[in-house]
């Protein structure tokens, strides 16, 4: 269906963006999703696997670099845009949009530096690519840490009693990498290049961090099986594993005197993605409904036609747009800002996912039974949905860091 814009403001530039880009979503994305979707993960990444045709194609559209500036060789595009842009992959397959997406992580960072260096050793090379061949991914959570390495404002963050599975020591000029990244690593196991959280000073715990991109060629690197999971079964993820791993001093992006202020860059800028994704996701979830209660028959006459149908309908519909209304309002602060009011992003992230999960479960009780079986889509945007709850921080911890950076930026006041 075609779907209504709430904003009249849309340029022809914005407009042709996004019915390209919902083409794609439609003819390609949403195809190869559903057949991924019933391989294993080891058949998903298999030489003969639709995705890797589904990458050049995406590349080719130059969907790969759309978060990087124009100056290094990115699109440019405007914080809507970008939205348009992510919106419609979350509708064609959250999935297959943030395996795409985490392509760009560790050159998006790598631009932020600013070292011309760095632009000329990553950045350039992936935007000049057209192929898919130079695919990244982001390495954060670990074996023994999901959401304490984002607890910021917590006294075990800083703890030297947190232990990083993944070490970084300073060997004259170069960095040397030893441990693990767990099997949530989105990309992991196709990628080239590894935007990797490690653990430099372990006396301040998590504090202690550094972030570096680290080409997963280089020797000492090794990769985990591809992870099965019940949701997005389209994405990619699997462990890393780096043994004596070397690299120049220069790839590291952020030492442990950075490192906060990078982690919250990183942060803003994924659950802004994820908040943009689920506005797809909400929307997909809401037209399936839509059309099948035109459709169906019960008691003699259409779903829509019944009272209550149409108000549950209608909240469908409201929940799309205020997933809409938020991931817009914060990806067009926090794309303008550096550095970012991060609260809003992950505003825009617990919010987004809640409501298109509610979404998800709502419309496979409208479509009763059918939408509990595999011949329609419903019960994999369901899947895929739930799966948003958690990942990029799961969002009772994303919520706990928004109240801490309220609290830091509002002190109680005397009475």
């Amino acid at each position: 269906m075609r779907y209504f814009d709430i904003d009249l403001n849309l340029t022809k530039e914005d407009i042709l963006l996004r019915r390209t880009v919902r083409e794609f979503a439609q003819k390609v994305m949403r195809p190869v999703s559903r057949e991924i979707d019933g391989m294993t993960a080891e058949q998903a990444v298999a030489d003969d696997s639709p995705l890797w045709d589904f990458m050049k194609q995406a590349y080719e559209l130059d969907l790969h670099k759309i978060l990087l500036p124009a100056y290094y060789g990115g699109e440019g595009l405007s914080p809507l845009q970008v939205h348009l842009v992510l919106e419609e992959m979350g509708w064609g397959s959250l999935g297959l949009a943030l395996q795409m997406t985490v392509v760009c992580f560790p050159f998006y960072l790598a631009c932020m530096t600013g070292d011309d260096e760095l632009i000329d050793t990553f950045v350039k090379p992936f935007c000049e690519c057209r192929d898919g061949s130079i695919r990244g991914c982001w390495g954060i959570t670990e074996p023994d840490h999901g959401s304490d390495v984002i607890a910021v404002g917590e006294d075990y963050f800083s703890s030297s009693k947190m232990r990083g599975n993944t070490q970084a020591r300073l060997d004259g000029n170069e960095w040397v990498i030893s441990g693990q990244k767990s099997a949530w690593v989105s990309g992991g196991t196709v990628a080239t290049h590894c935007l990797l959280h490690v653990q430099i000073d372990s006396s301040k715990g998590f504090a202690g961090n550094g972030i570096c991109i680290v080409p997963l060629d280089r020797r000492g690197v090794t990769k985990g099986k591809p992870l099965e999971k019940i949701g997005q079964r389209d994405l990619n993820q699997g462990e890393l594993y780096f043994d004596e791993v070397r690299i120049p001093k220069g790839w590291m992006l952020a030492d442990p005197d950075f490192y906060v202020p990078f982690l919250d860059m990183i942060l803003a800028s994924a659950n802004l993605c994820m908040a943009s994704w689920s506005t797809g996701l909400a929307r997909a979830a809401f037209e399936e409904a839509l059309t099948y209660s035109k459709q169906r028959i019960q008691g003699g006459r259409p779903l829509i036609e019944h009272y209550a149908m149409k108000q549950r309908i209608f909240d469908l519909f409201a929940r799309t747009e205020s997933c809409r209304a938020i991931s817009r309002a914060a990806i067009n602060l926090n794309f303008k800002l550096s550095p970012p009011h991060v609260e809003y992003s992950l505003w825009a992230k617990t919010q987004c996912t809640e409501m298109a999960f509610r979404n998800t479960h709502e419309a496979i009780q409208i479509w009763g039974g059918n939408g509990l079986t595999r011949e329609y889509i419903l019960e994999k945007l369901f899947r895929d949905a739930r799966a948003t709850l958690i990942e990029d921080g799961n969002n009772e911890t994303l919520a706990r860091h928004g109240g801490h950076i309220l609290g830091e930026k509002y002190p109680r006041k005397p009475i």
